[in-house]
């Protein structure tokens, strides 16, 4: 190996090196508020029990605070409360046995089996079944069989109960920065795919637009993960004061979450669509390639604006850009499939309208104008602004 080469792997190796530490440090810094709140809950599940409670050893309260904590993250008020019941069942079916028949490994089968049948009988979804199994198993392998029963199914209460309270009351997480961090890269996997689309059908590239819909499809996951974190902060703000300040600008999340991803499967349609024309060698405007590209800039800014908490303003111009450059297609000529395209263009122009917080029978009605309007009154963008190269 020549020393050229040497000193390229080396820096190479530095660049992937502070890469990943500042990584490291940005994963750590987003995980310092639930390490705090758990660092908390533990602590005053553990004084509760054991200081005012009187229970001598209750390590059952502070684990129970924890789990609570750790799985609840991104999750709904429901689905939290099964956590904080499941650890309790678990345990309280786990103590009472073990004091009644002893351990062993017919005796740890049998305590999971009640403890799954109980928390399938209250109810209770996969969170509580899987809280009440893994607790029983805790107590059956890992606790003797001396103390009075129900103690660490009290502990189990108390801690859990410490824990919905650090959530949502004394220590909430910011549900905004939750919310922030969910729909970043939903949205930019959203606006990617569209200005890939867009060159696409620009360059007449069919493995292009392949690629585009794959990623399309895959930013579902994105967007399920954006749409469970809108929930979690809608509940998160209701039952903690401490955020109602928050409401405003999540607002602006909430209300545009479903019209976001209601864009997302238009937009895949749209791909679709835009590949079977260029399979059937059909003509397709300049204009109307633009006009996806266009879309593009529009989630692109209203993900830049969401940020920032301000009115989406210039994602609304841009999308009505895009509408009104997918009316000149038709004045320009197109097949049957090109037709599709122009109508999801304005679908999609009109679901992010909507997620820019327009009114339902506004929305429609901007773009239906935008697309009438003759084309000679509007300055035509360029290509490279609308294909792939949003502003900033």
């Amino acid at each position: 190996m020549t020393e050229v080469a040497r000193q390229g792997r080396v820096a190479r190796a530095g660049v992937r090196a502070r890469t990943g530490v500042r990584e490291g440090l940005k994963r750590a810094r987003h995980g310092l508020a639930l390490a705090v709140q758990a660092g908390l809950a533990a602590g005053i599940a553990w004084f509760l029990a054991h200081d005012v409670f009187g229970r001598p050893s209750p390590f059952f309260a502070p684990i129970a605070a924890v789990i609570t904590l750790a799985s609840s993250v991104g999750q709904r008020a429901r689905r939290t409360a099964e956590l904080v019941l499941g650890v309790a069942i678990g345990i309280g079916i786990g103590d009472a046995l073990i004091l009644l028949i002893g351990s062993g490994p017919w005796q740890i089968g049998l305590i999971v089996l009640l403890a799954v049948v109980v928390a399938t009988a209250v109810g209770g979804g996969t969170p509580l079944v899987v809280q009440s199994a893994s607790s029983a198993v805790l107590v059956a392998t890992l606790t003797s069989s001396t103390g009075l029963p129900w103690t660490r199914f009290f502990d189990a209460l108390v801690g859990g109960g410490v824990g919905l309270a650090v959530m949502t009351v004394l220590l909430p997480l910011n549900p905004l920065n939750v919310v922030r961090r969910a729909a970043d890269p939903a949205l930019r996997a959203l606006a990617d795919g569209l200005h890939e689309i867009g060159t696409g059908m620009a360059e007449r590239n069919r493995d292009t637009i392949g690629d585009a819909l794959s990623h399309l499809r895959g930013a579902e996951t994105s967007f399920a993960a954006f749409s469970a974190a809108v929930s979690a902060a809608r509940e998160n703000v209701a039952f903690a004061p401490a955020r109602w300040r928050s409401r405003g600008a999540l607002a602006l999340y909430v209300d545009g979450a479903n019209h976001i991803t209601y864009a997302l499967r238009n937009c895949r349609v749209m791909s679709r669509r835009a590949d079977t024309a260029l399979g059937d060698d059909e003509p397709i405007p300049e204009v109307l390639a633009v006009s996806v590209g266009l879309l593009g800039d529009a989630v692109e800014l209203l993900r830049q604006e969401w940020a920032k908490g301000v009115e989406p303003v210039a994602a609304r111009e841009r999308a009505l850009r895009a509408a009104a450059e997918c009316g000149q297609a038709y004045e320009e000529g197109v097949g049957f499939s090109g037709g599709v395209i122009v109508a999801q263009v304005r679908t999609a122009a009109t679901d992010i309208l909507r997620a820019s917080g327009v009114d339902y029978a506004e929305a429609p009605r901007l773009v239906r104008r935008a697309v009438g309007r003759p084309h000679s009154s509007r300055r035509r963008p360029s290509s490279r602004s609308a294909l792939g190269h949003p502003p900033t």
